[in-house]
């Protein structure tokens, strides 16, 4: 590995980190930071889904005692069934669709400018949806009716759709289900390790006999950054959206899909 190498994991690693966890697509700012460096190779693409485990991780590491309690106490617990049967329920729908639609999805994300349309309407529907949003009633995301969790994964489903966050159509349901915004990050982040888990497991099958010792290197390289800077988000972004909300990260997408179109349309950059 050389020192640019290693440099860009890092930076894609952060970036992956700062962003997959908050509404303004973490898909979308990758491959615009790929797009960037001129790293638009099969392998880097690779990459950008492997060190997604690195943020999973810092989920986990995070919410550990009360995931490890929930799994513990499955045996005996209705409450924790009822949790683990929500985040199932809630994972289902991107999942098979994820399945049926695989290589028109893949296809659908090497438009850059799709993706920075969706960045800068996706800004607008969040900025909506935060001044709007209906007073909450559920404040606990282990405690979420099923229902709820149902429609907050088949809303999952849109970020199948290029530039649409994950969690941000997963926040952005759950606010208008009368779910407290701490609630719904935090129900955005548990239904993110399986998704994510899911996504790092079929890439690795698919690729191993490709990836080499130097592959390796760099993708541990990024799964670091990946972690260090996911688990920082995750400590500081629940706060902070209780105390603000999500009109900051609305205005961000706008800027940075703007921004993209501007590039790519009167600076002939990404093509």
């Amino acid at each position: 590995m050389d020192t640019i190498t290693i440099l860009q994991a890092i930076l894609i690693g952060l970036v992956e980190g700062l962003t997959e966890f908050i509404p303004v697509s973490s898909t979308a700012h990758i491959l615009l930071t790929q797009a960037a460096l001129g790293l638009q190779t099969e392998f880097w693409n690779t990459f950008a889904v492997m060190i997604q485990l690195g943020a999973i991780l810092a989920v986990v590491v995070v919410y550990f005692q009360r995931l490890m309690g929930v799994v513990i106490a499955l045996p005996s617990d209705p409450a924790a069934r009822r949790f683990t049967v929500s985040v199932i329920i809630a994972c289902l729908p991107a999942v098979l669709a994820a399945a049926v639609l695989g290589s028109k999805i893949k296809e659908a994300f090497g438009h850059l400018d799709l993706i920075c349309w969706s960045l800068v309407i996706g800004g607008f529907v969040l900025l909506v949806i935060d001044r709007i949003a209906p007073k909450p009633v559920d404040t606990d995301a282990m405690k979420l009716p099923l229902y709820k969790a149902g429609l907050i994964g088949l809303a999952q489903m849109l970020s199948l759709l290029p530039g649409v966050s994950r969690s941000g159509s997963t926040i952005v349901a759950s606010m208008l289900l009368k779910i407290d915004k701490r609630a719904a990050a935090e129900f955005s982040f548990f239904l993110a390790i399986p998704i994510m888990v899911g996504a790092f497991g079929k890439d690795l099958w698919d690729n191993k006999d490709s990836l080499t010792a130097d592959n390796l290197g760099i993708i541990a390289v990024g799964f670091i950054a990946s972690f260090v800077f996911g688990f920082i988000v995750i400590k500081v972004m629940l706060d902070f959206v209780q105390k603000r909300g999500f009109a900051l990260f609305g205005w961000w997408r706008i800027l940075v899909g703007g921004a993209g179109l501007a590039a790519i349309y009167f600076a002939g950059w990404g093509g």
